[in-house]
């Protein structure tokens, strides 16, 4: 693999751009691998990678129902945070946000992490209350994050609305600073890319039909392109989860399949320079990216659907958050609104795990955090995959922490579904 530089960026604009090679192979599917990932997304690209690159195994192969970042991964706000407060969250989120600093260096891909913070919205006594201590357990391990007055609220964000006839009525913030946005094509991109240079075979255009089982085990899957033959297999497909796991066998899982929209306006001149979080009547957030559209989202649909299409009362419901937030972009015209298919676990935190089928090891649950959790996710799936044990900082994160009751239920992270 050429590597990218300076160098070679000066070097191939005087040669008319000619000499670039492709960013990764497109071979076709082998026989037999050591280990088979399901999911050519975020997670099973980077699990591929560090599975190469930590734990060195060489026959490793991912298999893409369509081409490279046209799931989830493409069709979310690239929001980069780790003010999560409960044990194995805190950690996990942590661990993934100090990924997340190095991982252009690591990878010699820019994935284009903005650090600009990321700020929280409070309007009452109440809300302080709650973000007091869930930020005080962040100074408490290590993490960053600090009080804004609203007078330094409205130095930095002049757009929010601070009228005294405000619908929602600023009194302050905090705000994590190491926290900000990535570009998401960029990211699978650069995961891709790596992962083939260590040998992966990145396959596209390749849809699992189903598995193949010797005395209960899980010995290879079917798929489009004719059976493949694996030692592991290894489940990374988000809101399609709950299909392919009642086909391994897994049964019913502690899993609901939402759809989560997300909008971008016409380009702007820059104007948020921080991203923005409400939790009041709902959840609301905002940034900027780097053409200069507004990329907003807020809660999920309430109806489970394999849909990659929003509802009417959602998109209703967020735009009017939006307005009323920042009375501004009502003047703004939407360019395109897109909707991601989540798989929502029961208390909002994430599944990575072996399962008790044989060969078959379990990635799910991401509810709003799936982008986020990419490096981290990698890290730790490839080290469960690898050791057939989880690593320290994905130990929580089990199918049957229901029966044990040991949920990690970490509030404003999940699908709350007492309430739906």
């Amino acid at each position: 693999m050429q590597p990218y530089s300076v160098i070679s960026v000066l070097r191939n604009g005087l040669s008319g751009q000619r000499g670039w090679e492709r960013a990764w192979r497109d071979p076709e599917p082998e026989a037999a691998y050591d280990v088979v990932i399901v999911g050519g997304g975020g997670h099973g690209l980077a699990t591929a990678y560090y599975l190469a690159k930590r734990h060195g195994m060489k026959r490793i192969a991912v298999l893409e129902k369509g081409w490279i970042g046209q799931g989830n991964v493409g069709r979310n706000t690239t929001i980069v945070r780790s003010n999560y407060m409960l044990p194995g969250n805190r950690e996990f989120y942590e661990h993934t946000l100090k990924l997340w600093e190095g991982l252009s260096h690591e990878l010699n891909y820019n994935v284009m992490f903005s650090q600009r913070g990321h700020m929280v919205l409070y309007y009452d006594p109440g809300m302080r209350d709650g973000l007091a201590r869930r930020y005080n357990t962040l100074e408490m391990t290590g993490s960053d994050g600090r009080w804004l007055s609203r007078r330094e609220v409205k130095a930095r964000a002049p757009f929010l609305d601070f009228s005294p006839e405000a619908r929602f009525p600023i009194e302050g913030a905090f705000i994590q600073e190491r926290a900000g946005t990535a570009r998401h094509d960029a990211v699978v991109w650069g995961y891709a890319r790596a992962a083939d240079a260590l040998g992966v075979d990145v396959v596209q255009n390749c849809e699992v039909t189903g598995f193949l089982r010797e005395g209960g085990a899980i010995v290879g899957v079917e798929t489009s392109r004719g059976e493949i033959r694996a030692e592991k297999v290894a489940l990374c497909v988000a809101g399609s989860t709950g299909p392919l796991a009642m086909e391994a066998g897994l049964g019913r899982l502690p899993l609901e399949t939402h759809k989560l929209q997300a909008y971008v306006t016409e380009g702007l001149k820059p104007i948020v320079n921080q991203v923005i979080s409400s939790g009041l009547h709902g959840l609301f957030y905002l940034s900027q990216s780097d053409k200069g559209g507004l990329v907003f989202g807020g809660e999920i649909d309430r109806i489970p659907s394999y849909a990659q299409r929003g509802g009417l009362p959602t998109y209703c419901s967020i735009m009017s958050k939006a307005t009323a937030l920042m009375p501004f972009i009502s003047r703004v015209r939407v360019l395109r609104q897109w909707a991601g298919i989540m798989d929502m676990s029961m208390d909002g935190s994430p599944f990575v795990t072996r399962t008790e089928v044989p060969g078959l090891y379990f990635n799910a649950g991401w509810c709003y955090g799936g982008f986020k959790a990419i490096p981290a996710s990698g890290w730790c799936y490839a080290h469960t995959i690898a050791k057939d044990e989880p690593h320290e900082l994905n130990a929580a994160f089990t199918l049957d922490r229901f029966a044990r009751g040991e949920m990690i239920d970490e509030e404003a992270s999940g699908p709350v579904p007492k309430l739906h």
